[in-house]
């Protein structure tokens, strides 16, 4: 069977900004694998990392169980995501594990580092896939598969100095925003410390009205995320497209401007 990694910073993140596509590539006959980088160790101001650390870990296994993915277990703290060896060699283990057709990460830049980091590692681990003498953690054998790698947009659809960010592909999302919504309550501690961190008053509904920000700059569908495929140069063939290809009906491609 084929598979789709997730690989984003925190838990409730793949819910916010991929969910849907993993979705319908489930329902295209994929195998879905769940990983996110840190814990969700700082995510509240009302609970010790202990406590917090347990019950993000809970919430983010059955968010994973209702998108029907099989779930990896987190590598470090939040604000601790670097691009170090021994976080690369942990998430380099994960790639070779679930030995992916697909790799789903965040945008190259966004508002916060754990999210542009966990980006960095997640394009590393798996252009380092088929390297036998790159040593994972725990050690796993070089997959030799061709990945490609797509970039989701950043948080709010604009880059860090606040520029709109539009996307190459659009997947349509309408159809399965029930399930979407589903797998994030899941994360029910999230709902009191995004009101208070980032004034968002649902979080719910906040990932409502992402997605259909994102269905608008489609021009066609009511919700959608959006993603841009990474460069294939020691990835994939250069014309390797498999999201496109997986869910042909429910995706608008848009090409870049051409150069000059």
């Amino acid at each position: 069977m084929k598979s789709v990694l997730a690989i984003c910073a925190h838990p409730d993140d793949i819910e916010f900004h991929m969910a849907g596509t993993m979705i319908q590539l489930r329902n295209a006959g994929y195998e879905l694998h769940y990983m996110t980088v840190a814990n969700g160790s700082c995510g509240s101001n009302r609970y010790d990392t202990e406590t917090l650390v347990r019950m993000r870990r809970q919430e983010a296994m059955a968010a994973a169980a209702s998108l029907g993915a099989v779930f990896h277990d987190s590598v470090c703290n939040d604000l601790e995501i670097f691009y170090t060896l021994p976080l690369l060699a942990k998430v380099a283990a994960v790639v070779r594990l679930a030995a992916p057709q697909i790799v789903l990460t965040h945008a190259p830049l966004d508002y916060m580092e754990d999210h542009t980091n966990a980006c960095r590692l997640a394009v590393t681990a798996a252009f380092s896939r088929g390297m036998p003498n790159f040593r994972t953690d725990p050690p796993r054998p070089p997959v030799d598969n061709p990945v490609t790698v797509y970039h989701a947009q950043p948080h709010g659809n604009r880059d860090p100095l606040g520029q709109v960010v539009r996307p190459e592909i659009y997947v349509d999302t309408t159809g399965v925003m029930d399930e979407k919504l589903e797998a994030l309550s899941k994360h029910e501690s999230q709902r009191s410390w995004l009101g208070d961190s980032q004034q968002v008053d649902s979080y719910l509904q906040a990932l409502r009205d992402s997605g259909a920000e994102v269905g608008r700059l489609s021009g066609r569908f009511e919700f959608a995320e959006g993603w841009r495929r990474h460069l294939h140069v020691g990835f994939c063939e250069p014309a390797d497209n498999p999201l496109v290809d997986a869910l042909r009906e429910k995706v608008l491609v848009v090409p870049p401007p051409a150069a000059g």
